[in-house]
């Protein structure tokens, strides 16, 4: 069973869905993603959530977050796992992303795009932290969300764009 509920962000309505005990989506209401059909109610991971993401929008680097399903392939699990690990404030870019699965898949190279393409599915936004990963020299760039939130994240964050 899957339930679910809305969080009224300073950027915009948040859906957040979750099942029994684990959060299973978090995304921007002006973005669709298919989900499970679900009852319209709040249980304690929803409420987890909430809480995380009051914190979150207060300013405060988030504590421990709500118990996630990752649904998607194994690579795209891969690059998400790598986006949990960017700390809060802080960027990594697409490269750097590809670097670190050529060295674990033990390759000579692995595309940007490829990359790009497995953070776009992301389903989780915020908490698995799509807004952190930017392009080349820091460059501002892709954010199913919208550019203008993934700036607006960013500052909530503090991070300082490092001119290049």
């Amino acid at each position: 069973m899957f339930y679910s509920t809305s969080y009224q962000s300073p950027l915009g309505k948040i859906i957040l869905v979750a099942n029994e005990t684990k959060l299973t989506g978090l995304w921007f209401a002006d973005r669709t993603y298919k989900t499970e059909t679900c009852i319209k109610q709040e249980n304690s991971v929803l409420k987890e959530t909430r809480a995380w993401l009051d914190g979150y929008f207060d300013g405060k680097e988030p504590g421990s977050q709500p118990k996630l399903e990752l649904v998607g392939t194994e690579f795209q699990k891969e690059v998400w796992q790598i986006l949990e690990t960017i700390p809060y404030g802080e960027t990594m870019t697409y490269g750097e992303i590809a670097k670190i699965i050529a060295k674990e898949r033990k390759i000579a190279k692995m595309s940007a795009q490829a990359i790009g393409g497995a953070v776009g599915k992301n389903k989780i936004s915020l908490i698995i932290p799509c807004h952190r990963v930017v392009g080349t020299n820091g460059k501002i760039v892709g954010y199913a969300g919208g550019i203008e939130r993934k700036i607006e994240l960013l500052k909530l964050e503090r991070y300082e764009q490092n001119p290049h």
